[in-house]
């Protein structure tokens, strides 16, 4: 394929990298998590009301401080898209291939096979068929909603190509507003399942649009004195580093928050926190390692093999969410389900993120 010139010294920049290359808090990302889960945790218990009063800041199911905070993790890797290199992504379809066949023809069965596995057979003797079957439910509405914001924050984390995921999520989402509900009435079993469509394009809007658009309009502000193409990648890498730290920023405040928001239920139910962990553990680290896999097989380039088996591994828990609320109710077993989904998901992903660096190695570059 002839690359663009524009793109060749921002493809540079997303190549695999060395530990040495990785700045001091996304080398200690781990570290940083750790301390503010257990921060979260505390603090929910120290000062109920508090967190109270933050969740109540939503609207459509969409919590408002953290679409906040999920826009400042994103806003850095969206002005890292080439609009111009767009009309590249037809020459490399494998990437786009896998995600599509992971997310949604592997990802939602596994997910339900792994709950009836779990809560119908291995812990039938521990809760009761009723809980039961909402956990499997909640474990159902996770499987069939692919992750659209947080992708971008693993996507950088890994040096992807900005512009590739961008396809990819923008890919995800068309599908998801047509075969969410069918795949999830399919595995639920019922029919008359009401998704909320607000919440969902609601999500769309706060988490890619809008990003998106600041980013365009960053890119080209940035660019505007530029009249090389080395010039203007060289100077989109340099505001990259600047406002990259707020990224971090925004993701370990994330943690706090969802963590804090449920600090009570975790210290009240260690036991079904633990029981619906475990399909969930198994369930990430299995999809990754098929797409990641498949993509090795492919000889697809790193940059966009990580960002690839990362969309599908993680979710969409803002719809997954708000659908178990207004099926099940917002106490049910389902709505938890879909809670632990989130508290399971960011040391999962930074543990899959470390290890698609590590192996960085065995892809092409290019």
């Amino acid at each position: 394929m002839n690359k663009d010139p524009a793109t060749a010294p921002l493809d540079r920049m997303a190549s695999p990298v060395s530990p040495d290359a990785i700045g001091f808090f996304e080398k200690w990302l781990s570290v940083w998590v750790a301390l503010c889960i257990v921060a979260g945790i505390g603090l929910g218990n120290i000062m109920p009301g508090l967190f109270v009063f933050l969740a109540q800041l939503e609207y459509a199911s969409v919590n408002l401080v953290v679409a906040v905070l999920i826009w400042a993790m994103v806003y850095p890797m969206m002005v890292n898209v080439d609009f111009s290199s767009l009309r590249h992504i037809g020459d490399r379809p494998k990437g786009l291939i896998i995600t599509i066949v992971v997310n949604w023809l592997v990802k939602p069965f596994t997910m339900a096979a792994l709950g009836v596995l779990f809560f119908e057979v291995l812990f039938a003797d521990l809760i009761s068929p009723k809980d039961a079957q909402e956990y499997i439910g909640g474990l159902i509405l996770l499987g069939a909603a692919p992750c659209t914001a947080m992708v971008f924050v693993w996507s950088q984390l890994t040096r992807g190509d900005a512009t590739y995921t961008l396809v990819q999520v923008s890919v995800n989402d068309v599908i998801m507003i047509f075969a969410f509900a069918p795949i999830v009435a399919l595995l639920l079993g019922v029919t008359d399942i009401s998704v909320p469509w607000e919440t969902l394009l609601l999500s769309v809007a706060l988490y890619v649009v809008i990003p998106l658009i600041a980013g365009y309009f960053t890119r080209r502000g940035v660019i505007r004195h530029t009249s090389k193409p080395q010039e203007s990648a060289e100077a989109v890498a340099r505001f990259v580093s600047i406002i990259k730290p707020f990224s971090v920023i925004g993701l370990l405040a994330t943690v706090v928050l969802l963590f804090g928001f449920q600090g009570g239920v975790i210290l009240n139910q260690p036991l079904i926190i633990a029981l619906i962990a475990a399909p969930l553990f198994i369930q990430s680290y299995g999809i990754f390692f098929i797409a990641y896999g498949a993509a090795w097989m492919w000889r697809v380039p790193y940059n966009v093999a990580a960002p690839c088996a990362l969309i599908g591994t993680s979710n969409f828990f803002e719809l997954a969410v708000a659908v178990a609320i207004s099926i099940f109710g917002l106490e049910s077993g389902a709505a938890l389900a879909t809670v632990v989904g989130v508290l399971v998901e960011v040391p999962v992903m930074l543990s899959l993120v470390a290890f698609a660096n590590r192996t960085s190695r065995y892809f092409p570059t290019t």
